[in-house]
Order: C-alpha cells, then structure tokens, then sequence
C-alpha cells in the first residue's frame, strides 16, 4: 500500500528499559543497526501493526511493553536512488512512519529475534538514548533526530531516576 506521493506507509518502534537505554537491532546478516520498524497492513491501524511489527521482529507481546508515547505526526524518508524498485508499480520511493515509544516491562530474555521463518534481525543491544541517531544509516538519520527529539522528554526523566537509584546517598561526615 503506496500512497499518492510514493510513500509507504510503515511504523517505528523504539523500545527503551527502566534505565533509559533503547534497543539497538542488528540486521539480519549484515552490519547495519536500527529500530524495529515495518509497513502498515490494509485495514490496520498504525497501534495494530505496532504490536504485530513487535512480536515478528523482537518477540515481545502488549503485555510485555508498556505504551509511552508516539509521535505528533507522520515522519518522512525518501530512500537513496539505488535502493528504490523502479519497475514495481506503484514505485515506492520512500517510507512515512508514525513511531512509538515503547518500555519494556518483562525481562531482556523476552526479546527473541527469531519468530519468524525470515527474521529481520539477528542481534540486539541496549544503547545510549542518543546513539541511535548517530549510527543509523545516513538517509534515516533526520527522522531518527526527530522521533528522539520528541520521545525526549519522556525517557531523559527515566535516566535520571535510574542514576539517582544507581548513586549512592551523600552522607555528611559527622565531627
């Protein structure tokens, strides 16, 4: 399903932990990382193939996640000439995403990147809130600045408990 402008409609996924940290998905085979992301089915919801998208790609069911947020708008990529299909018809040129952010509220043994006869990924990490943006390939790089921007403010909050939980209490010396 291609929209008018050559835009396949497709959601996002971060997933972040208790320490603010977001999963960091490699690609099957090769040395690239990103998000779990996939297209929107006909008749679907973009919250439906969220789910779906989770459970096919990483292995995780709603009840293993918790919903943080999504994003205010649908976010826009266009895909390097090389990579476009130019004889499929209609000829997609790019992706439009609404993204979500997503806590994990199982445990890390949950994930399982092998549910599908053909995964999308065969490994995964925790990294940095802002790593993502600088290690994603180049022509996804502005969404990502962007879906992080906006999911900020919900996770920086996370971190910080995370390192006050993590610090140990300052007790003043007695005289």
């Amino acid at each position: 399903m291609i929209d008018d402008d050559g835009y396949r409609p497709n959601v996002g996924i971060v997933i972040c932990n208790r320490q603010g940290q977001v999963l960091w998905a490699r690609r099957f085979g090769q040395h690239s990382w990103q998000f779990p992301q996939g297209g929107i089915n006909p008749g679907e919801t973009a919250e439906q193939a969220m789910y779906r998208e989770l459970f096919e790609e990483v292995g995780l069911h709603r009840k293993d996640v918790r919903l943080l947020a999504s994003t205010r708008n649908w976010l826009r990529y266009k895909l390097p000439k090389r990579l476009v299909r130019w004889d499929t018809k209609p000829v997609c040129i790019g992706q439009k995403q609404k993204w979500f952010l997503l806590q994990l509220i199982s445990n890390d043994a949950d994930i399982n990147m092998q549910t599908s006869s053909t995964p999308e990924f065969d490994g995964w990490r925790w990294v940095s809130f802002w790593y993502p943006v600088r290690q994603v390939v180049s022509f996804k790089r502005d969404v990502y600045r962007r879906v992080m921007k906006e999911f900020a403010s919900v996770v920086m909050p996370m971190q910080e408990s995370a390192t006050q939980r993590n610090t140990p209490a300052y007790r003043r010396k007695r005289g």
